[in-house]
């Protein structure tokens, strides 16, 4: 049975939802210390570098489906095919960086555990391995082809005439920013993360109230086709 468009586009925006809380949640739980040293090595070990690495994935996963449900909302417009590409690039620059996430949330957390575990802080250098070479050079991919279709989603938001113009700003400016926000601290990260939380909101809220457009515009046609 096909799931009704208005559901779909709800879907969507609570997918986005979601995501944004995520993104903000992430650089708060993760811990932040000198990873050269066995103090880096017991934040590596923690629960809470896997459960806030766990949450970014999510977060990161949830976003090509909220993207979708714009892209429908938007069929049969001028700006579909703006759409419909923003989607295509967030596809595949979520696969492009998740693959470096695991690394970090699985690979990173094992060398710390073992290295608490010989006392050895030798041992946290091999991060350096993990965040680097093939995974590394494919989650910038990644991260560039996420800013893009945020870029292009923008244009499409923008141009589209059914939702507020700067509602796609926020979101192109926090995924545009996310490779240079890597260099910060934890004060700056969790900023960053608040402006991509602001920017999933802000298109979920126009998302859902263009679903009870479509609701009203439905009952209107039925109660129309009715009286005649």
């Amino acid at each position: 049975m096909p799931v009704p468009k208005m559901l779909r586009m709800r879907l969507s925006a609570s997918s986005l939802v979601i995501s944004g809380i995520l993104f903000v949640l992430y650089p708060t739980i993760r811990p932040f210390s000198d990873e050269t040293s066995l103090q880096g090595a017991t934040a590596f070990a923690s629960t809470d570098w896997l459960v806030a690495h766990i949450l970014a994935i999510v977060a990161f996963t949830l976003l090509p489906l909220g993207l979708l449900g714009l892209h429908n909302s938007l069929q049969g417009t001028a700006v579909n095919s703006l759409a419909y590409w923003a989607v295509v690039m967030c596809l595949i620059g979520t696969g492009l960086t998740l693959p470096f996430y695991g690394g970090e949330t699985f690979g990173l957390h094992a060398i710390g555990q073992e290295a608490i575990r010989q006392q050895a802080s030798t041992l946290v250098s091999l991060a350096t391995v993990v965040r680097s070479g093939a995974g590394l050079v494919m989650s910038l991919v990644g991260l560039l082809l996420l800013a893009i279709a945020a870029i292009i989603l923008a244009i499409a938001i923008w141009r589209s005439g059914m939702y507020p113009k700067w509602s796609g700003v926020p979101f192109a400016l926090g995924m545009g920013l996310y490779i240079p926000q890597f260099f910060g601290g934890q004060p700056l990260r969790i900023t960053h993360g608040i402006l991509v939380a602001v920017g999933c909101l802000w298109i979920a809220v126009g998302l859902w109230r263009q679903s009870n457009q479509n609701i009203g515009e439905k009952v209107q046609s039925t109660t129309f086709q009715s009286e005649s």
